[in-house]
């Protein structure tokens, strides 16, 4: 999508891993619940908005990116909010892990694997998604490969009469999946 827009691109969970100088699992491991993790990542989005190569770009967030210190860091932000989602069986077929200081591993699932990946993805979705009523524009990328995704999402904008200032401001992006720590999507 960012480079559709000919504008930057920052994945949060780079970016706080850069800020905190530690892989995501090990910081998370500080904190006795998410709800703490998600108020101390928050400080990175911050730190992100706050910078100038951050004015025009794409921020790729979190499922919980509507939630507790991000939304209160986005609110601060004249951003679009865009929630992606899908089915949870495409999003079982793009899962990436990692280990404890976030180096990919490749990781063959078996079915009884996938079966409880995909039933986790459905429990996270249910309760993510009861927050992405505070985006700006839902988009459904089902069956959609990056480059169609991106190309519908970016026409989802256009069509919003109050969000069709692109490429100008920030598109911050949440994701319909997320896992336990030392995995990502």
């Amino acid at each position: 999508m960012a480079d559709l827009l000919g504008i930057k691109f920052f994945d949060l969970d780079v970016e706080v891993e850069a800020f905190f100088q530690t892989s995501i699992e090990r910081l998370q491991g500080r904190f006795f619940n998410m709800h703490g993790y998600r108020i101390e990542a928050a400080k990175a989005l911050t730190h992100l908005l706050n910078r100038p190569e951050s004015r025009e770009s794409v921020i790729a967030l979190p499922p919980s990116g509507l939630m507790g210190g991000y939304l209160k860091a986005l609110k601060k932000s004249s951003g679009i909010k865009v929630a992606i989602t899908d089915e949870p069986v495409n999003i079982v077929e793009r899962l990436k892990f990692y280990d404890i200081d976030s180096i990919p591993i490749e990781k063959e699932l078996s079915p009884k694997e996938k079966k409880l990946y995909l039933s986790e993805i459905k429990r996270d979705m249910s309760y993510f998604g009861k927050t992405y009523k505070r985006a700006d524009l839902q988009v459904d990328i089902s069956g959609l490969d990056p480059v169609q995704a991106a190309r519908k999402i970016i026409e989802m904008i256009k069509l919003q009469p109050d969000l069709d200032h692109l490429p100008s401001g920030t598109v911050g992006v949440t994701r319909s999946e997320e896992c336990d720590s030392g995995e990502a999507v």
